[in-house]
């Protein structure tokens, strides 16, 4: 009986896919400041949209039951190539097209070796910002947080 072998993600894929998810949560602000910043860019050339459309999205039962449809979301994508010849995608949901157009940029230069550094810089970025958020949440749930306790009384 031959044993089933593990597909593992390369580590470049899964810092591509990381990177991916942290720009897909980046403010305009943050990409349009770091594309800026880059003292040689490449030339960038549209390959699909960016483009605004509908995706079904899909939930189970209990977590791991049956599959049903939960709903439509808005989301928006894009495809680029650099000069260099790099491709990269944007998805994000909403309807910020130009968002999307730097977020698949940004994919692009995160496969170019001379453009990592800056990209990587932009993922910890965005990344701590972020993380400050989920902390204000926290603490902001936090104060509003109600601890049941059982107090015996003496007759019983």
């Amino acid at each position: 009986m031959e044993a089933k072998q593990k597909h593992e993600t390369p580590p470049e894929t899964a810092g591509r896919k990381e990177g991916m998810r942290l720009l897909a949560r980046a403010t305009l602000a943050e990409l349009s400041a770091a594309w800026e910043a880059i003292p040689d860019k490449p030339e960038v050339a549209p390959v699909r949209g960016p483009e605004t459309g509908l995706v079904m999205v899909r939930g189970r039962i209990g977590g791991g039951g049956d599959p049903f449809n939960l709903g439509e979301a808005t989301v928006s994508r894009a495809t680029v190539r650099l000069s260099s010849g790099e491709v990269g995608h944007g998805q994000l949901l909403g309807t910020d097209r130009e968002r999307a157009r730097h977020a698949a940029i940004f994919d692009a230069l995160f496969q170019n070796g001379a453009h990592r550094p800056a990209v990587e810089a932009l993922h910890r970025l965005i990344a701590a910002r972020l993380g400050a958020e989920d902390r204000r949440k926290a603490e902001e749930t936090a104060a509003t947080r109600v601890d049941f306790f059982t107090m015996v009384r003496g007759e019983d």
